[in-house]
């Protein structure tokens, strides 16, 4: 009940004020002691920065384990209520549909609008980007992300409760902050393998999700490995795959080739394939911590 309830508060209320929002924490420490860490040599930066993740990471668990654990008296209308508010700013489903929908209306006006927009969803540069290219990185974001703001955390929530979604969150906040190549190679390098280790499964329940009965495992496998991460590419290839559309990061990657460029259509497609991913997940990971509360899982 409290995973759909948080679906719920997520969807009609969306994102919580930043003042309130424990992700803004998150970030805010991150941001504090991670200042100074790239100026160190690799072997001190690696450290600090394990220590750092650590540091936080346990502050992190530790205060949700015990708000889990304070919430745990109350009865249990009240108990999914409180869990529902304490897990919905832990994920971000309908913000990420809103911001590509952003975009798409943004590229109705002018490529150079699309191009600011984007940047809310992606990290590389967008200043030059084609038309299709702007469509292409905003549809894979959303696959990307669909996982990131939505099928992890709850796939921790259902393993390991409220402790188990902030875990993940502040994992996945310090790879968005830290989990770089150059300046933050050493720095950054036990965020974005922790990152790697937590998404191992979820991306690929993502990738299949998002693919369906549309291709085979060695097909959405080979199509995913195209990609320098370990797990982005399994979500982007699910949704090209799916939707039969080739999606691309100039000079890094191309998902799909055989597919064609995406168009408004295939943007709303991919946004209703999204939506129906994130809710079937969210039923599915309510129906889990039912069974599991009531020892049914256990029976198996």
């Amino acid at each position: 009940m409290a995973v759909v309830l948080a679906l719920l508060l997520d969807w009609f209320f969306r994102e919580p004020p930043a003042r309130l929002h424990p992700v803004v924490w998150m970030g805010t420490y991150l941001k504090a002691v991670g200042s100074g860490l790239t100026a160190n040599p690799p072997t001190k930066a690696f450290l600090l920065g394990g220590c750092y993740w650590l540091l936080g990471c346990g502050a992190v668990v530790g205060v949700y384990t015990g708000l889990e654990a304070l919430i745990g008296r109350a009865s249990g209308g009240v108990e999914a209520v409180l869990a529902a508010l304490l897990l919905k700013p832990l994920f971000a489903f309908r913000m990420l549909l809103d911001e590509v929908v952003a975009v798409e209306e943004a590229l109705q006006r002018n490529l150079e609008a699309a191009r600011l927009r984007l940047r809310n969803l992606v990290s590389r540069p967008t200043e030059s980007l084609s038309e299709s290219e702007v469509r292409e990185s905003a549809l894979e974001s959303l696959a990307e992300n669909l996982n990131d703001s939505l099928v992890a955390p709850l796939f921790w929530f259902v393993l390991l409760g409220l402790p188990g979604a902030a875990l993940y969150r502040f994992a996945n906040t310090a790879d968005a902050l830290w989990g770089y190549r150059g300046r933050w190679e050493w720095a950054g390098k036990f965020a974005a393998r922790a990152d790697d280790l937590l998404n191992y499964i979820p991306a690929r329940l993502t990738g299949l999700l998002l693919c369906g009965l549309a291709c085979p495992w060695k097909t959405l496998s080979r199509e995913a490995h195209k990609t320098p991460s370990p797990n982005s590419g399994w979500p982007m290839a699910g949704l090209a795959l799916r939707l039969n559309l080739r999606l691309s990061k100039p000079g890094a990657y191309t998902l799909h080739p055989n597919g064609r460029v995406p168009t408004t259509d295939d943007v709303r497609a991919g946004l209703r394939r999204a939506a129906w991913v994130g809710w079937s997940t969210g039923l599915l990971a309510g129906l889990g911590t039912w069974m599991a509360g009531r020892g049914i899982l256990g029976m198996f």
